[in-house]
C-alpha cells in the first residue's frame, strides 16, 4: 500500500480509500464492520462517507466503527455536505455530521455538489471558518467540474481562505472526462485527486451486456439513472475491449479494469466500494498483479 500526500494538506492518505455510500443502505451494520475492519487491517486509512448517504446511516456506521475500534487518530476521515451551500445550512451540516461521526473534526470535508444558488464567497467562507474553529481541518469537493475548481481556488487566494485540497471525481475507463481538464490542472495546482466508481458502478464487473436488460436487483435495476451513462455504444466497446484482453492475458475482466485506474499517476487515491470483504481483496489483487503498458493501451 503506498500512501500519498494530498494536495498541499498535511493528510497523507492510502492510494486505495474505502467508499462508505454502501454501509447502512445495501448493506446492514455487522456486514458494514466486517468489511471496514478488514480494509484497515489491510492498509487503508482513507474512509470516506456523505450526509446524503443513506440519509446520514451511512456517517453513523462509521462513527460507531471508528469509536468501538479506537481508530480515530489513525485514519484519514472524509464526509460531505451537499444541497444548498449557504454559511448556515454549512454550519449545521458539519455539527450534525460530527454528531453522527462521534468526532470532534473531520480531517477533509468536502461539497459535494456545485451550488448555483448560492455565491462561492459565501460557501467558501463559510468553509474557512469552520477550518478556523478546528472542526474540519482541510476542504476538498466532489464532482465539480474543472472551471468551478479554478474559480474556487483563485477566489480562495485573492480573499486568504482555506483552499480545496482534492477534488472527488468519478474515473473509470469509460468515464475518462477529467482527462482533458480536471487532471491537468489538479497536476498544475497540486490538488489532490480522489476519484470514485472503478468499476463503473459494476459496468464493468460484465454482469451487464448490450442489448440485455439490467438484472433485477442489480444497481443500475435498482438506480436506472446508471444507465444513460455506461449503457451506451462507447461502454459496450470498452467492455468488448476488457474481454479481449481478458482472454489474451488470463485475468478477469474486474482485475483489468481495476489495476488500470490504480495505475493513474495523477489520482492521489481510489475509492472503492464493497459489498463483502472478498471485494477488498479483489482490488488489492489488481493492485498487486499490475497492468504493464502495453496491456492498459489495449484497453485505451
Amino acid at each position: 500500500m503506498d500512501y500519498r500526500q494530498l494536495g498541499k494538506s498535511d493528510l497523507c492518505v492510502s492510494s486505495i480509500g474505502m467508499g462508505c455510500v454502501t454501509f447502512g443502505r445495501e448493506i446492514d451494520r455487522d456486514t458494514s464492520f466486517q468489511i471496514m475492519n478488514h480494509a484497515f487491517e489491510r492498509g487503508i486509512t482513507l474512509f470516506d462517507t456523505a450526509e446524503a448517504y443513506a440519509a446520514g446511516a451511512s456517517e453513523t456506521v462509521l462513527g460507531e466503527w471508528i469509536a468501538g475500534r479506537n481508530v480515530r487518530d489513525d485514519i484519514v476521515l472524509a464526509t460531505k455536505v451537499s444541497g444548498t451551500l449557504t454559511k448556515d445550512r454549512i454550519i449545521t451540516s458539519v455539527d450534525r455530521s460530527l454528531e453522527r461521526l462521534r468526532t470532534d473534526r473531520i480531517d477533509l470535508f468536502q461539497l459535494h455538489n456545485w451550488d448555483e444558488s448560492t455565491s462561492l464567497e459565501e460557501t467558501l467562507e463559510a468553509m474557512n471558518s469552520l477550518v478556523d474553529q478546528g472542526k474540519i481541518r482541510y476542504i476538498g469537493c466532489s464532482n465539480y467540474m474543472a472551471w468551478q475548481l479554478a474559480a474556487a481556488l483563485v477566489l480562495s487566494a485573492q480573499r486568504g481562505l482555506a483552499r480545496i485540497q482534492s477534488i472527488q471525481p468519478p474515473y473509470n475507463l469509460v468515464q475518462r472526462e477529467i482527462e482533458a481538464d480536471v487532471l491537468p490542472l489538479c497536476a498544475d495546482q497540486e490538488t489532490g485527486v480522489i476519484s470514485y466508481s472503478p468499476l463503473s458502478a459494476g459496468f464493468l464487473t460484465g454482469k451487464y451486456r448490450r442489448g440485455q436488460k439490467a438484472p433485477p436487483g442489480t444497481r443500475f435495476d435498482v438506480i436506472p439513472a446508471h444507465q444513460p451513462i455506461y449503457f451506451t455504444d462507447q461502454g459496450y466497446a470498452m467492455l468488448d475491449r476488457l474481454d479481449r484482453a481478458a482472454e489474451q492475458s488470463g485475468r478477469s475482466i474486474v482485475q483489468l479494469a481495476l489495476a488500470w485506474v490504480l495505475k493513474q499517476r495523477h489520482v492521489t487515491s481510489v475509492l472503492i466500494g464493497a459489498r463483502n470483504t472478498s471485494q477488498v481483496d479483489q482490488v488489492f489483487e489488481a493492485a498487486e498483479a499490475g497492468i504493464d503498458d502495453e496491456l492498459a493501451q489495449k484497453l485505451t
